[in-house]
């Protein structure tokens, strides 16, 4: 009688939604939300839209990719058939590479909007189902600490980005082939196509660059939120089942009655989490193959710019490359750091376990903990396309290869300069 009042309790308990639910639906998706809606990708991750919204949704898609491919493929061809000078060639690289990557994750997110849909739909619904205000609090801990990081990328990576596509073009000038001034472009290749040079054309084309830039960072900045958003929930939910644990034993006779409902409240949370944190590792997979491998490479050319710009003596130039610098390193950095914080947590259920006070349980049940404890020396992880485990450690060898390929883009420069 007492176990199956207990039991309905709990169901009770179990289907009351959080009556600040939606408010902290906005919070916690206020920025993917602010920088998904304009790229035409948030009506694709909402369960349900109108035609509408559909309407825009594939009108928005149909001009960024528009817009990025304006870019790419001038910008290619340029590099691979007509662009000789080794410095201009350096220069045209970093930011054809950065927009390509833009594109495919562009693309990624729409073809995938299913499982995205999914991961934010799980996020929401564990929101609507808090029950305490403790587990409240826990959530809301890790909340802001996705938001801080999602500011830092965006603060960085806007200031760095935009004043490179609007100042980098007038610090460099124009400068003159025999007798006709040609104008400075971020991408260049136009005038296989058409002549950029005159206004309003030149004006024209700066513009669609910069706005571009805007699309880009937004996709860049998404993937961040996202991952951020997804990586913390989990972490909140995995303390969230780590205080259970620590509440399962306690000195009152009335616990001891239920402790195998609570047990087994507590395993069906472990569980349930363990298999978004796999859901989150297949979504985010390729995503975070790209933002290694882009990071990696770029991140190798900045450095090279600054460096060539130090030797230039422009201060300018080398305040933009290096506020480039430090948004892409922390770029990467948020999806090492959200990676090693997953694989912490998870593993910190055991320690939960052990210093529960599970010796005054009779044998039988105390044998219930070793599953637990044998499941969270396995903690899932967030890899780069099943290839590389994201962690501090990564992040330390992507820098340490960044700086290899320097040395080895330096070699090979001074070579061809030597030899024109």
């Amino acid at each position: 009688m007492h176990d199956a009042s207990y039991s309905m309790t709990f169901i009770e308990k179990d289907i009351r939604e959080n009556a600040y639910y939606e408010s902290d639906k906005r919070y916690i998706m206020r920025f993917p939300r602010l920088v998904l809606t304009p790229i035409g990708i948030w009506p694709l991750l909402k369960g349900q839209v109108s035609k509408t919204e559909k309407f825009l949704s594939f009108i928005f898609l149909l001009t960024c990719f528009v817009l990025m491919c304006f870019i790419l493929i001038p910008s290619t061809i340029n590099i691979l058939v007509f662009e000789n000078d080794i410095n201009i060639l350096m220069k045209n690289i970093g930011p054809t590479i950065f927009c390509f990557s833009s594109a495919i994750k562009y693309f990624y997110f729409v073809w995938h909007r299913q499982d995205f849909r999914i991961c934010i739909e799980y996020v929401e619904n564990d929101w609507k189902a808090v029950r305490e205000k403790k587990d409240r609090i826990i959530m809301l801990k890790y909340a802001i600490l996705s938001r801080r990081l999602t500011k830092l990328s965006a603060i960085f990576l806007y200031v760095g980005g935009i004043s490179f596509h609007t100042i980098m073009p007038f610090i460099a000038g124009r400068h003159f082939v025999g007798n006709v001034t040609v104008k400075t472009l971020i991408y260049n290749g136009y005038d296989i196509f058409f002549d950029y040079q005159t206004s309003p054309t030149y004006e024209i084309v700066l513009s669609i660059h910069c706005f571009t830039a805007v699309i880009m960072y937004n996709i860049t900045t998404a993937s961040c939120s996202l991952a951020a958003v997804f990586v913390t929930h989990v972490c909140a939910r995995i303390e969230i089942v780590m205080s259970r644990i620590n509440d399962l034993v306690d000195d009152t006779s009335d616990n001891y009655k239920y402790i195998s409902y609570r047990l087994a409240t507590i395993v069906r949370e472990h569980v349930n989490v363990l298999r978004f944190a796999k859901i989150i590792e297949r979504v985010l997979r390729e995503i975070c193959l790209f933002e290694l491998v882009v990071s990696s490479l770029t991140t190798c050319l900045l450095e090279y710019h600054c460096i060539t710009e130090w030797e230039n003596s422009d201060g300018v130039a080398i305040s933009i490359y290096f506020i480039l610098f430090i948004s892409l390193s922390f770029n990467i950095f948020i999806f090492c750091y959200i990676g090693e914080l997953l694989v912490e947590k998870c593993s910190q259920v055991a320690q939960a376990c052990y210093n529960n006070r599970w010796y005054y349980l009779s044998k039988k049940k105390a044998l219930d903990f070793l599953l637990i404890t044998m499941i969270s020396q396995y903690p899932p992880k967030i890899t780069a396309g099943k290839i590389v485990e994201l962690s501090l450690y990564t992040f330390g060898k992507v820098l340490n290869t960044s700086f290899v390929y320097l040395n080895v883009l330096r070699t090979i420069t001074k070579e061809n300069i030597s030899i024109s």
